[in-house]
């Protein structure tokens, strides 16, 4: 992970959602604020989301989400970043989470969820400073 330089987030869509056009817009905008983006493509398994965080020796995963399986998905890819002892990784959320359920997913780890109408100027100044203060 980076201690000083160039913030490496990987983009991930678990589960069986197809649609990955938000992944994308906030990937090209991670990449537009100088991050290196690692984009996983969609119907990644939580497996194969955390050994990718750990080969690419990511600062971030960005878990994008749109099929409502957040609550099923989410605990999983945080149990196997936990096997790795990836713990340092921040990890975030954007997609279809209801706010009911964004105190559950911190509780599991996930330092924030974004949702619909957020900016991604707002979600990249989220990372960015939550990078710094981990640092």
């Amino acid at each position: 992970m980076s201690e000083i330089g160039t913030i490496r987030v990987l983009v991930a869509k678990p589960g069986l959602d197809g649609h990955d056009r938000g992944a994308k817009v906030i990937a090209r905008a991670f990449r537009d604020a100088g991050m290196e983006v690692i984009y996983t493509g969609i119907r990644q398994t939580p497996e194969m989301i955390a050994e990718a965080a750990m080969q690419e020796d990511v600062d971030v995963v960005g878990l994008s989400i749109l099929s409502g399986a957040h609550t099923e998905l989410f605990p999983l890819v945080m149990d196997e970043l936990n096997k790795r002892d990836l713990r340092d990784v921040i990890v975030i959320a954007g997609g279809i989470i209801p706010e009911d359920d964004h105190p559950a997913l911190k509780k599991i780890g996930i330092k924030a969820a974004f949702g619909p109408g957020t900016t991604t100027a707002e979600i990249v100044d989220y990372v960015q400073k939550a990078v710094a203060e981990r640092n």
